[in-house]
């Protein structure tokens, strides 16, 4: 079943709300104040079973100029629109700027409603209907049928009925398929209860037991309840107006404007890039880093806009790309539509649609990223695909895709397997998705980086894996670095040998005094035999500092030449051999060896005897059972 949300506007007195209770029986003025003064203040909540039987949503707004906030507020989740218009006024204020509104969040679908019969004549209804229409032209209700009637008399109401249903019928369902996502309109606490939210579902389906996260604030809960227009319902769908009881949530945690969310779908951020398009009568021009107000879905918030392209400041009916900075944080995705107003005194200038919400600081008319938001806006998946990756210096999780492009999952994983077969995207092990020239270009740096480390340090077997991902970047985190590792040990670019990475094709290459030193070195250790020798008894015989000592030393056990058994403790490979003998013919006769026994063939100490045959597990010659030694 379609679940669909119509939403009224109107200017203030024009009989909204009067309207909406002549359709339902409702009446949406809940507070006192609203009852006491004949005006509608907040938000107001009804639902409508039209004629076919489909049973719709309806949010009720106010029309005075003072409540505005309040208006866009409900209108962000409208699919059809209830234009109201009194016949004895036509055409007002607030009719005009609600339009407007209704324009710059792209509702596309609606009825007109001419109310007040009871108080005209035919020949001014005629006229008024006609002045209307005028006004109407160019807009999304230019075709849309404009109803008489009267809430007092119900002359025209099943006409209302009708009309709506078919415009509801036309309305695009919303999409279950997406994560859930509903933008909070109020709170408050129920006795017995608890914290209860309420808002319009715009995308996914919401069930008992659903954990969520209220954004931007972080908060975690469960949901404990759900009910949808009264009654109580184990699952509701994208279109609906929804109660959710909340587990665990105070009511001052939260407000309007918060959303809840599936935990992690929805990028909190204090900027986003957007296309921006001014209002064609807009009065004022809009100047680069202005302070104005964003409503996007129910939040109210404050930032300013930059304009990214040359201008400093946009006339009316100009469009233009720009980066809002918030002064709070926001909750958002690409696609997402917002209406800005200027900050005092507040009228509406322009609408938008986000275009990258986890955006990077652009410089003023940066071309490469005027095309990158062009991309964007154009909406193709491989465009959106190819803008979030180029943008993504270490590329991005696959998961993470969804949220940083807006995409339906269908829509992404087909782009991405074909932007992976013409090799414009490259995936890497840990599922991790580069564009191919950005990956071009880090495989470039790290060749260059190794091959200066090996020209530094030619007698070190690689550098240091941290001491690698530092240079590249320190912003490049532990998860991305072990996909790129990984990645270029598979196009054998690199090799990683314990902490070390180094070229594929790299070998030390020793000089002649190099092999002399390294001969000397050996023959020392062959004379020493099992009693290890300390590095200062070394470098002081061979006649060699240390570091040079111990750089041989690497380089003669990458060789085979030398054992490391300890820090700073080796053996040429001719005594482990020697060990091994000893130890085979032990275990011939005795089916194995202790730790003790090994002390006394090789007359040593406990701690040597350890070492030795730790070593030796390490190579799988020996193994542990028990106390003893056996061969692997």
């Amino acid at each position: 079943m379609k679940h669909v949300i119509i939403g009224t506007a109107g200017h203030v007195d024009h009989g909204k709300t009067t309207l909406i209770k002549a359709l339902t029986g409702t009446n949406t003025d809940r507070l006192k104040e609203e009852q006491a003064r004949g005006m509608t203040i907040d938000l107001g909540f009804a639902s409508l079973r039209l004629p076919d039987g489909t049973l719709a949503g309806i949010v009720d707004v106010p029309g005075h100029e003072r409540f505005l906030k309040n208006m866009l507020a409900g209108v962000s989740g409208v699919d059809v629109v209830l234009l109201v218009i009194a016949a004895d006024e036509s055409v007002m204020p607030q009719t005009v700027e609600h339009l407007d509104i209704l324009r710059l969040l792209d509702v596309q679908n609606g009825v007109v409603a001419l109310t007040k019969m009871d108080a005209v004549d035919k020949e001014w209804t005629d006229a008024v209907e006609e002045d209307v229409r005028a006004r109407l032209a160019g807009t999304f209700l230019a075709e849309s049928p404009i109803i008489r009637v009267s809430a007092t008399t119900g002359k025209g109401i099943d006409a209302l009925k009708r009309a709506l249903m078919q415009a509801v019928s036309r309305a695009e369902a919303r999409n279950a398929s997406l994560p859930f996502r509903l933008p909070i309109d109020r709170v408050f606490t129920r006795p017995g209860f608890g914290t209860v939210v309420t808002g319009t579902l715009v995308a996914g389906r919401l069930r008992v037991g659903d954990n969520v996260e209220i954004a931007p604030h972080g908060l975690l809960s469960r949901v404990r309840g759900l009910q949808v227009h009264g009654e109580k319902v184990s699952e509701a769908d994208a279109g609906t107006r929804v109660a959710v009881n909340l587990h665990g949530i105070e009511t001052v945690e939260i407000e309007r404007g918060a959303q809840v969310s599936a935990p992690g779908a929805l990028p909190v951020t204090s900027v986003f890039d957007a296309v921006l398009h001014l209002l064609p009568d807009a009065e004022k021009i809009l100047e680069d880093r202005a302070r104005v107000r964003l409503h996007h879905g129910t939040s109210e918030l404050l930032g300013r806009i930059r304009i990214l392209s040359a201008e400093e400041g946009l006339e009316a009916g100009q469009k233009a790309y720009i980066q809002f900075r918030s002064e709070q944080p926001l909750a958002c995705l690409r696609g997402d539509r917002f209406i800005l107003r200027t900050y005092s005194p507040m009228v509406t200038i322009a609408g938008g649609v986000i275009l990258d919400p986890l955006p990077l600081r652009h410089r003023k008319a940066d071309e490469k990223a005027l095309i990158n938001l062009a991309a964007r806006e154009r909406g193709r998946p491989e465009d959106l695909i190819e803008s979030c990756l180029l943008r993504s210096p270490y590329g991005v999780a696959k998961k993470d895709l969804l949220a940083l492009t807006g995409l339906p999952a269908t829509q992404a994983a087909e782009a991405t397997i074909n932007m992976i077969a013409t090799e414009t995207v490259i995936l890497t092990p840990g599922d991790r998705l580069f564009a191919a020239s950005i990956l071009l270009s880090l495989t470039g740096r790290v060749c260059q980086t190794l091959t200066s480390y090996h020209q530094q340090f030619p007698l070190r077997p690689g550098m240091p894996k941290e001491e690698l991902r530092t240079a590249l970047s320190k912003d490049l985190d532990t998860r991305a670095y072990a996909s790129l590792l990984s990645y270029w040990q598979s196009r054998q670019t690199v090799l990683t040998e314990g902490a070390n990475v180094r070229i594929a094709d790299f070998q030390v290459e020793l000089n002649d005094r190099q092999n002399s030193l390294l001969e000397r070195i050996a023959q020392t250790y062959v004379e020493y035999g099992i009693a290890i020798p300390t590095i200062q008894d070394v470098s002081r015989i061979v006649k060699a500092p240390p570091d040079a000592l111990l750089a041989l030393l690497r380089v003669g056990v990458e060789r085979g030449l030398f054992a490391r058994i300890a820090d700073g403790q080796y053996f040429h490979h001719s005594t482990i051999e020697h060990l091994q003998r000893i130890i085979t013919e032990h275990i011939a006769a005795n089916k194995s060896i202790t730790v003790g026994a090994f002390r006394d063939l090789t007359q040593t100490n406990r701690k040597f005897a350890m070492q030795a045959l730790e070593y030796l597990d390490l190579i799988h010659f020996t193994r542990r059972q028990g106390d003893d030694r056996v061969l692997w």
